[in-house]
């Protein structure tokens, strides 16, 4: 098939989006699939290299963090792609590429399949000074988006119940993303580790909580921040790993706690070093509500790392409870787990391993773009190329 994926981030940009985007367009062409990418540019200029077309945009931070608006037409460069005559066009984004995906799918007749990445609901006080105002907004949007596509997949069981609440008229299929294991299952080399853990300025003896992802309001950051203060040890270090619009606060938050010395901010990672950096953590902790599918899990599961997590309906199946780590409702409960590996660190070697082995059994980017090709053999059964389409 020839397959084009619309989504308003790519590569160099680092997401859950782009992730999912890369390894499904890896697994598909793995498959034999031809893959052609139609994305924002990081500038106003339009651009194709190789299979990527890149339109256009200025930055809309006021938005959404990071958010990029389409600022150039790129006709020729959409006549092209039109010209190519993709089979099925993917989008991954709701907005700009979105729009363009519509062009191109009137003007080629080729069906549209969708992916609903975003929990929208958590991200209304970017744009709505009222949290009912924006659900609502939400809502209506969210139905507008898939209702003009052939069907949606979800990334998850919650994805999929927050659609069926919006009244969406679109099968939805539910497909967690896949990721690239074998950036996360190779050896550990403990003396690049301990050469890493030194330049962090972390102790020999410290237990390590990593959290590895945008430091963003909606990630919930500011309660692993109360947890570590609440539990009044000195040894334990929270390492959070990533950049975001949220830092100035966090880093506020931390010298009000009186963490100074326990909480480490490491910046933005190249994504081929981030596995050493979950390698770190004696535990991987979340408190975040807003995942759709949270990648980052399943990327610290995969580096044999055990996972403490704000219970959520994204982690059924994921975060299996005294298998591979635990979900936790209140605070009581995050000090109990916790307490519970700090005390035995066989334990958490034994769960380090046990969630490492899930992972590769059922999260691999292969399995991920196999479902996806399918969900697409059947659009293009039920929904074939118009006759008369250019």
């Amino acid at each position: 098939m020839k397959i084009l994926i619309t989504s308003d981030w790519y590569a160099p940009t680092v997401n859950g989006v782009v992730t999912s985007v890369l390894n499904l367009q890896r697994g598909l062409e793995a498959m034999g699939h031809e893959v052609r990418i139609l994305t924002l540019s990081e500038t106003a200029h339009s651009r194709t290299e190789g299979p990527v077309t890149a339109i256009g945009a200025i930055g809309a931070g006021r938005i959404y963090p990071g958010a990029r608006l389409r600022a150039a037409p790129g006709t020729e460069l959409l006549q092209e792609l039109a010209a190519w005559k993709p089979d099925i066009i993917h989008t991954q984004c709701e907005f700009s590429t979105f729009l363009m995906a519509r062009k191109l799918s009137a003007l080629t007749g080729a069906p549209m399949v969708h992916t609903y990445h975003t929990m929208y609901e958590d991200y209304t006080h970017y744009f709505s000074p009222s949290r009912r105002w924006g659900r609502k907004a939400v809502s209506v949007f969210s139905r507008w988006v898939v209702n003009q596509t052939a069907c949606v997949i979800a990334p998850t069981v919650k994805v999929r119940r927050l659609l069926e609440g919006y009244q969406v008229n679109r099968p939805i299929h539910v497909i967690p993303t896949g990721i690239d294991l074998s950036r996360f299952c190779r050896p550990v080399d403990e003396i690049q580790l301990n050469v890493l853990r030194r330049s962090l300025g972390i102790p020999a003896e410290a237990f390590v909580m990593v959290y590895v992802g945008r430091l963003a309001e909606e990630k919930n950051i500011s309660e692993l921040l109360h947890q570590t203060a609440a539990l009044s040890d000195p040894s334990v270090r929270l390492l959070l790993v990533g950049d975001g619009p949220y830092r100035t606060s966090l880093e506020s938050q931390v010298q009000a706690l009186g963490l100074t010395e326990q909480v480490i901010f490491t910046g933005m990672i190249p994504p081929d070093q981030v596995a050493d950096y979950y390698r770190l953590g004696n535990v991987f902790v979340s408190a975040s509500s807003s995942e759709t599918q949270g990648l980052t899990y399943l990327e610290a599961l995969s580096s044999g790392v055990p996972a403490l997590c704000r219970r959520d309906e994204c982690l059924e199946g994921i975060i299996r409870d005294g298998f591979n780590g635990w979900q936790y409702q209140d605070s009581a409960q995050f000090r109990k787990h916790l307490q519970k590996l700090m005390e035995d660190p066989a334990l958490g070697v034994q769960m380090g391993r046990s969630a490492a082995e899930l992972a590769q059994q059922s999260f691999s980017y292969q399995a991920f773009a196999s479902r996806v090709a399918a969900v697409y053999e059947q659009v293009l059964g039920v929904h074939p190329r118009s006759a008369g389409a250019a």
